[in-house]
């Protein structure tokens, strides 16, 4: 018999590739937990679940709920029995976080401390994800590479506020017992990506000739730089730690149960190279100016940077973020609805 799984915030980017991963891959039933706000885009889900056969649809149950509000009882009966729960729900987008930061300590701490608060009562849990991203640690200076259990430094409510549903996280495995673990992950693009990030902001701009804003240092001399990744990756990761026996992991020398695990993507690209290559992807010469937006604008950094030699020794690769990229130009150009929506 296949497994269940809870994902939160399904209709939103990440999580709808992971749930298209799962009906490519496994034969798990899915109930997504969404709110469909800013970030859940219920067409989003729907274009990749009517994709699949009839008989895959139907493992994909959607249950409207936000997370701001405790679980009742008619939603845990509707969602039965469940084996794994990936929190993926969250406010994300930084400069929103800084002119609403209490509307993410309500997403981002309380509803994490309600998910889990549902969690720990369940009889057969076998583990519970909770995605967080590699703003807790603070910008990165060049040759750092953060390593999972590095020091954080919270430089925006958005990074803030999953610091602290981290540590709700690991409260509940010390105090609860609840299988847990924490993923950091950084600078996610694919199909269907929100028009407002930096990726499919670049495509439409090139594609309409209009002038791309590269964000550097005060001297306008080096562009911020990343590991990107494509959501596709991100979700053979997810279920990677999903199926991998936990058991062999033991509390590090502080002591701490929760294992985190940096998702990383295998290139860092800084953002003027980025957009030279989705210009060269569409046969044209980029239009750019430099602009030093990061010491103007609070709450952005520079450079993010994780290790991701952890899960490099555990078994697991991501693809190359050049490759992926070509594809999700190309894809988004044919698809350019949703460069726009």
């Amino acid at each position: 018999m296949g497994k269940k799984i809870l994902i939160t915030g399904g209709a939103g980017f990440i999580a709808h590739h992971l749930i298209n991963h799962i009906l490519s891959n496994t034969d798990w039933e899915i109930i997504t937990l969404d709110r469909l706000d800013f970030s859940g885009n219920l067409n989003r889900l729907n274009e990749v679940v009517t994709s699949f056969p009839e008989v895959e649809r139907k493992r994909v149950k959607v249950v409207h709920h936000d997370l701001k509000s405790e679980l009742n009882p008619e939603i845990i009966a509707t969602i039965g029995r469940i084996d794994f729960i990936s929190h993926l729900a969250a406010g994300s987008h930084v400069d929103r976080s800084i002119k609403y930061p209490l509307e993410f300590v309500m997403d981002n701490v309380v509803g994490t401390a309600n998910i889990l608060d549902y969690a720990r009562k369940l009889d057969h849990l076998e583990r519970f994800a909770y995605f967080s991203t590699d703003e807790v640690f603070g910008p990165a200076p060049k040759g750092i590479n953060y390593k999972e259990n590095d020091r954080y430094n919270s430089t925006n409510p958005y990074s803030a506020s999953k610091a602290g549903g981290e540590e709700l996280v690991v409260a509940f495995e010390n105090t609860y017992g609840l299988p847990s673990f924490i993923t950091h992950t950084m600078n996610v693009f694919g199909e269907r990506q929100n028009p407002e990030k930096y990726i499919p902001m670049v495509i439409k701009k090139v594609r309409d000739d209009e002038k791309v804003v590269v964000h550097a240092n005060p001297n306008k001399t080096k562009a911020g730089s990343r590991h990107y990744i494509h959501a596709e990756d991100v979700s053979k990761a997810l279920i990677f730690l999903f199926n991998f026996d936990h058991s062999n992991f033991h509390p590090d020398e502080t002591g701490a149960k929760c294992q985190k695990f940096n998702i990383v993507g295998r290139d860092e690209i800084d953002n003027l190279e980025l957009a030279q290559f989705i210009a060269q992807c569409q046969d044209k010469e980029l239009n750019y100016e430099m602009v030093d937006f990061h010491s103007q604008r609070p709450g952005h950094d520079l450079r993010y940077a994780l290790d991701g030699s952890k899960m490099a020794q555990m078994g697991w690769q991501p693809d190359s973020a050049y490759d992926k990229l070509k594809e999700t130009v190309n894809w988004s150009l044919k698809n350019d609805r949703w460069l726009s929506i």
